[in-house]
């Protein structure tokens, strides 16, 4: 019981995920074996949709705004601040965020890569915007890879020519995808960051305090 109390929180996102994905591919096979059968062609198989294009170009699709987001989020909020903000460093004090972790290199419980050379501390000690920003490209890849896969199997449909993968980074139909789910994410943290100088959640370490006053910044 103590595992479950003490990782609840990643064990309830991680279900959630997956049941959001169940869904998503559920859904997403019942429009796409419709639009299937519309055009002449048979029921998919639900195996066959799960590697589709159709499916992975709009998983990746999201996943990359996503990893957008909190990579920029990570990265923004280590150097710029909004003053009364759960989500900010007071721009007034010195945050512990900022201490210089070679401080530590000698402390047996400092992580590993703290104790090791300077180039190794440095690299982790911005490993997770790195971490976050390297999984936004691999998810870029994906929905170009998938997106462009999608486009060229409604052009055989329609009985249009396929285009290469790179004259498909280059299509409005690409950014399209791209940009209407960047600006909802970017919009999301504007709205967090904001909210949170005045609004409050009682045991969240995503707000302030509830008594605490609006000029407050940090949680």
């Amino acid at each position: 019981m103590r595992n479950l109390r003490d990782n609840g929180l990643t064990i309830v996102l991680f279900s959630f995920t997956l049941i959001a994905v169940l869904g998503m591919l559920m859904t997403g096979w019942v429009v796409y074996s419709g639009e299937s059968l519309a055009h002449g062609g048979g029921e998919v198989p639900l195996i066959t949709y799960a590697v589709s294009g159709h499916f992975l170009s709009a998983l990746f699709e999201n996943w990359e705004s996503e990893f957008l987001q909190m990579s920029a989020y990570v990265m923004l909020t280590a150097f710029l601040f909004q003053r009364g903000s759960a989500e900010s460093k007071n721009p007034d004090e010195a945050a512990t965020q900022d201490e210089d972790p070679a401080e530590h290199r000698h402390d047996p419980a400092s992580p590993l890569p703290v104790r090791y050379g300077s180039v190794v501390r440095t690299l982790y000690s911005y490993s997770l915007g790195i971490g976050l920003a390297l999984l936004f490209l691999l998810s870029f890849v994906l929905h170009l890879r998938y997106s462009s896969e999608t486009a060229n199997a409604e052009a055989l449909m329609h009985g249009q020519p396929v285009e290469p993968i790179l004259s498909h980074l280059e299509s409005a139909q690409f950014w399209f995808e791209s940009f209407q789910n960047w600006q909802s994410e970017f919009l999301s943290t504007l709205v967090i960051v904001v909210l949170s100088i005045f609004l409050r959640f009682r045991g969240s370490p995503e707000s302030k305090p509830v008594a605490a006053p609006h000029s407050e910044t940090g949680s």
